[in-house]
C-alpha cells in the first residue's frame, strides 16, 4: 500500500497473524466469561494468576509477562483493542510479513511488561509493584508505533469521520497516555503502554528487515559455513603435509579447494562451496 493514501471504509483482510491474535484474544475472553458464570472462584483465581503484577513477577511468576496481554474483562475494552489490531496490524503484515508483525507485537508486549514492572519498584509517579493490569494495549502501542514509523503518511478515517495521518493519530494516543500517567488513576497501565511503545520503537529501528528470527537464522548459517570452511582448510593442510611425505606435491587455494595443475579454473567460481 502507498505511504500516502486514505484507508477505505471496507474492513482490511482478516488473515494471517492478525487473525490468529484476534481469535486467541476473543476466545480467551469468552472462556473467562463462561468460567466466571459457572465457576466464579476458579475464574477469578485464573485471572489473578495470569494478570501482570510486578511483585508476583519478582517472586517467580514470570509467565505473567506474556499472559496478561490475552486477558480482557470488558466488552468495549476487547472490541476497541481488536479493531485497532485488525486495522493497524493488517497494514503492517501485508507490507512486512506475518513473522515481522508477530515479533513486533510480542516484543512490545513482553518487553513493555518487563520495563514497566522494573520501573514500578522505583515508586515514582505513585507507582507500586502491587499494581496489576491486563489487556493487549502494550503490544498494540508497539504496533501503532511501527505503523507510524514505517507508514506514517497513510491516512485513517478516525471514527469514520475525520481523516488523519497515522503518525499524528499515534502521537495523539501517546499524549493521552502520558496525561493518564501523570494523573491519579491508571498509572501502571499507562506506563505499560508507553513501555510497549518504546520497545516497539526499538524493534522497528534495530531489528533486521525480515525479523529477529530471520536474522538469527542468517547468523547461525553464516557461523556454520565458516566452521565448515575452516575445517576444510585444516584438512587440506594436513593432506598437503601427508602427500609431501610421500614425495608428491599438491596445492590447495586459501578456501581449501584442490588446485589441479593441469586444469584452468575460474578462481571466483564458488558454486560448489557452502
Amino acid at each position: 500500500m502507498a505511504r500516502s493514501s486514505t484507508i477505505p471504509m471496507s474492513f482490511p483482510p482478516f488473515t494471517g497473524v492478525v487473525r490468529k491474535l484476534v481469535l486467541w484474544n476473543v476466545g480467551i475472553y469468552f472462556a473467562l466469561k463462561v468460567m466466571g458464570l459457572l465457576l466464579p472462584d476458579v475464574g477469578g483465581a485464573l485471572v489473578d494468576l495470569l494478570q501482570l503484577q510486578p511483585s508476583s513477577v519478582a517472586h517467580g511468576e514470570i509467565w505473567q509477562l506474556g499472559t496478561y496481554c490475552f486477558l480482557h474483562l470488558r466488552l468495549m475494552q476487547i472490541l476497541f483493542a481488536m479493531l485497532t489490531l485488525w486495522f493497524c496490524g493488517s497494514l503492517l503484515e501485508g507490507a512486512y510479513g506475518g513473522r515481522w508483525l508477530k515479533e513486533l507485537y510480542f516484543t512490545s508486549a513482553i518487553g513493555g511488561a518487563a520495563v514497566a514492572s522494573a520501573l514500578s519498584f522505583t515508586h515514582v509517579l505513585r507507582l507500586s509493584p502491587e499494581s496489576a493490569t491486563i489487556g493487549a494495549w502494550a503490544g498494540l502501542f508497539g504496533v501503532m508505533v511501527g505503523l507510524a514509523l514505517r507508514m506514517g503518511d497513510v491516512e485513517f478515517l478516525l471514527f469514520f469521520v475525520v481523516s488523519i495521518r497515522a503518525k499524528y493519530m499515534v502521537a495523539i494516543y501517546i499524549l493521552i497516555t502520558i496525561a493518564v500517567l501523570l494523573s491519579d488513576q491508571g498509572v501502571f497501565g499507562a506506563l505499560l503502554q508507553l513501555s510497549g511503545a518504546l520497545c516497539g520503537w526499538l524493534y522497528v529501528r534495530h531489528a533486521p528487515r525480515k525479523g529477529l528470527g530471520f536474522g538469527f537464522t542468517e547468523q547461525y548459517y553464516a557461523m556454520r559455513n565458516s566452521y565448515y570452511r575452516a575445517k576444510r582448510r585444516r584438512a587440506a593442510r594436513k593432506f598437503e603435509v601427508y602427500m609431501g611425505k610421500q614425495g608428491r606435491k599438491v596445492n590447495f587455494d586459501k578456501e581449501g579447494r584442490y588446485v589441479d595443475p593441469d586444469e584452468k579454473k575460474d578462481p571466483n567460481d564458488k558454486r560448489w562451496m557452502n
